[in-house]
C-alpha cells in the first residue's frame, strides 16, 4: 500500500489516508510489498473535489515482462503502456454526477526509468506503481468508477481494491470478465 503517497497530494488526503490504512495495517505488515502476477492493487481516496487513485502492479501485469526493456518491440510496448497510463481518464471513468477531469498523474518503475520508485523493490520482479490524481465538481457524488484495465493489460487477471470516502472503508474485488465481455469496462463500486 502506498498511502504515504497520498498525503503529498493534499492535507485532507492525508487523513482519508491515515483513517483508511488502520484497518488494513496488520494485513499490509503480513504482505508488505506482496508481488503476485495477474492481480493488481487499487487504492481509491475520495476527499473533498478529489478523487485519487493509487495503483500497484507487478510490471509483468502491464508490459508482459518485469524487467528493462531490452527489444525494439519491448521497448514500444513499454512506450504504448506508458501512454496509457497518462491518459488515465480512458482507464478509470468516474461517475459522471462528480464531474472529474484528470490531474497530475505520476508514475514509478525503476525498470522503465520512471518516477522515484520503491528502493525495496526485489531485483528480477520489477513494478509499476502510480498515482492519477482527478479533480472533481462533486466528488462526493461518484458512486462508481467504470475501470478499463483488463481491457488495456491483458496481464491483469485481478484487481483488489480499497475505498476511502465520506461513506467508510470498503474492499472491492473485480475479476477479469470472460470472452466479449473482458473487453468491457468493469463497474468498481464507491459505496455500500
Amino acid at each position: 500500500m502506498k498511502q504515504i503517497r497520498l498525503r503529498r497530494i493534499s492535507s485532507g488526503l492525508a487523513l482519508a489516508a491515515a483513517l483508511f490504512a488502520a484497518p488494513f495495517l496488520s494485513a499490509q505488515a503480513q504482505q508488505q510489498h506482496a508481488h503476485v502476477h495477474g492481480q493488481l492493487k487499487l487504492d481509491v481516496a475520495i476527499d473533498g473535489p478529489t478523487v485519487v487513485i493509487d495503483m500497484e502492479s507487478p510490471l509483468d501485469n502491464i508490459v508482459g515482462f518485469e524487467r528493462a526493456p531490452k527489444t525494439a518491440a519491448e521497448k514500444k510496448t513499454a512506450e504504448d503502456a506508458i501512454a496509457q497510463l497518462r491518459a488515465a481518464d480512458k482507464l478509470f471513468a468516474i461517475d459522471p454526477a462528480a464531474n472529474c477531469k484528470l490531474g497530475p498523474v505520476e508514475l514509478r518503475s525503476s525498470a522503465l526509468g520512471l518516477g522515484n520508485p520503491d528502493p525495496s523493490e526485489p531485483a528480477g520482479h520489477a513494478d509499476l506503481d502510480a498515482t492519477f490524481s482527478f479533480n472533481c465538481t462533486n466528488a462526493a457524488a461518484a458512486k462508481f468508477i467504470d475501470v478499463n484495465l483488463f481491457s488495456a493489460f491483458k496481464g491483469t487477471r485481478q484487481i483488489d481494491s480499497q475505498i476511502a470516502s465520506a461513506q467508510g472503508q470498503f474492499k472491492r474485488q473485480l475479476k477479469r470478465p470472460a470472452g466479449a465481455q473482458a473487453a468491457q469496462p468493469v463497474r468498481l463500486n464507491l459505496g455500500k
